[in-house]
């Protein structure tokens, strides 16, 4: 599937087609609202959703319920929103991995990222940062890449995303070396592992990774942006390590089934700009060196197109071959 902006617009107005009662959009919310993330808890995304949650809880009396459905690359979460109802009781709170990059990484998905769902707004952007255990002999993204020279196959990675896999694949495709990738559920688990020694280097998303690196338990090599990050400013990018042109950072937006009344997608889009604009989302995002990035649902839906394209170039300059 490739997408186009004028079909991405054409599925948010057919998504949108349902008119909601005055009597339903006046009494909206009067249940508890679900937001479903595709990772596992303490990942960047389930961190980002709890503080947005809670911020939401604080403009209505109905509560807020975050549901992890991770595994299968997000297909799991992303097939549960598709089929839910489109009475904005079901949210999917979700990354350029199950809305642009799966459809270039695998031959057929459960679901459609365009047509299954109705944009309602672009929430974050963000980096990844390159790990390694601080016991590890590499000190720096050199080491690491000569080490993988010298052993062909032998590094293995860890992979909780398709942000995470793709960024270990562009990396040794620009660096013309041959490493293994081990697939995880989430990037905590792969995390877990990479600090009990399975692996042997992960990209992963600042918000998972900082209290780790903070904590001592992973140094980390490099960020994956084309920036460094303000709170660790004299880690470089690995572009800035030599593999020059190099840039993979990753995005968060929340989502509703498609089918979804307008009247109920503007109320949360605008819901959702009131919470991300809280003084504990504004720490949050400090803290977890992201960027608060708000847009209208017809905005996302033209970024989304965007970068579906952006990511097929990525992934297919990577050598990935479509599973």
């Amino acid at each position: 599937m490739n997408f186009h902006p004028k079909l991405a617009f054409a599925a948010l107005l057919a998504g949108s087609a349902f008119v909601a009662s005055p009597a339903m959009a006046q009494d909206y919310p009067a249940k508890p609202i679900s937001i479903v993330v595709p990772f596992g808890p303490g990942s960047g995304t389930d961190q980002s959703a709890r503080v947005l949650a809670q911020a939401l809880g604080g403009q209505f009396k109905a509560p807020i319920v975050i549901e992890n459905k991770a595994g299968a690359s997000g297909f799991i979460a992303a097939q549960y929103v598709a089929k839910a109802a489109p009475d904005g009781y079901t949210l999917l709170m979700t990354t350029n991995t199950t809305q642009s990059a799966n459809e270039h990484l695998f031959k057929k998905l459960p679901y459609d990222p365009v047509k299954d769902f109705t944009p309602i707004s672009l929430l974050s952007k963000g980096q990844m940062l390159l790990l390694v255990r601080p016991d590890a002999p590499y000190k720096s993204v050199a080491d690491l890449l000569s080490a993988a020279r010298k052993s062909p196959g032998k590094l293995a990675f860890a992979s909780g995303s398709s942000s995470s896999r793709v960024a270990s694949e562009l990396l040794q495709q620009m660096a013309k070396v041959e490493m293994l990738n081990v697939p995880y559920k989430s990037n905590p688990l792969g995390l877990t592992d990479l600090i009990g020694g399975q692996v042997d280097f992960m990209f992963a998303d600042a918000p998972t990774a900082l209290p780790l690196v903070q904590g001592g338990k992973l140094r980390a090599l490099a960020a994956s942006g084309n920036k460094r990050l303000p709170v660790m400013p004299d880690l470089p990018t690995v572009n800035e390590a030599g593999l020059k042109g190099y840039d993979v950072s990753y995005w968060t937006a929340v989502y509703a089934p498609a089918g979804t009344p307008p009247v109920i997608v503007d109320r949360l889009n605008k819901w959702f700009a009131s919470a991300s604009g809280t003084e504990e989302s504004k720490a949050f995002a400090a803290k977890a060196n992201s960027e608060t990035t708000l847009s209208t649902p017809e905005g996302l839906a033209q970024f989304q197109a965007t970068e579906s394209k952006k990511w097929g170039e990525i992934i297919r300059a990577a050598g990935i071959q479509p599973e």
